[in-house]
């Protein structure tokens, strides 16, 4: 038998494919006072938890920095950690649709419209 320890401020240990991160690039590029991409979670939806994305300029207190290439950062929220912890960033075109997916370990169930999450 073993000893598991939770420490729910370790680090979150998010990263991005290639496509998210070139993805991000041009939209930083488009937001030229931004300096890169806070991940955070709010609970909404109807499975408990959507995942909130916004550009910013600067990270706030607490954000956990993860720098996945060399013109983007990415700020995870410290109230988000536990939740996001292990995820990947991705983002795909479909058509004419484009998403950026969240392929997340913790999540348990997905609504049907991929909005939202539960852990």
């Amino acid at each position: 038998m073993s000893i598991e320890t939770y420490d729910p401020n370790a680090a979150a240990d998010v990263s991005m494919t290639a496509a998210a991160i070139q993805h991000i690039r041009n939209m930083l590029a488009k937001n030229s006072d931004k300096t890169g991409v806070r991940l955070a979670v709010k609970k909404s939806g109807c499975s408990g938890f959507k995942y909130d994305i916004d550009f910013v300029d600067a990270p706030s207190d607490g954000d956990q920095i993860v720098q996945v290439a060399s013109d983007v950062t990415l700020y995870v929220a410290a109230d988000a950690r536990s939740y996001v912890r292990g995820t990947e960033i991705d983002f795909t075109k479909e058509g004419l649709n484009s998403i950026i997916k969240f392929n997340n370990p913790n999540a348990r169930d997905l609504c049907g419209c991929g909005e939202s999450f539960s852990v």
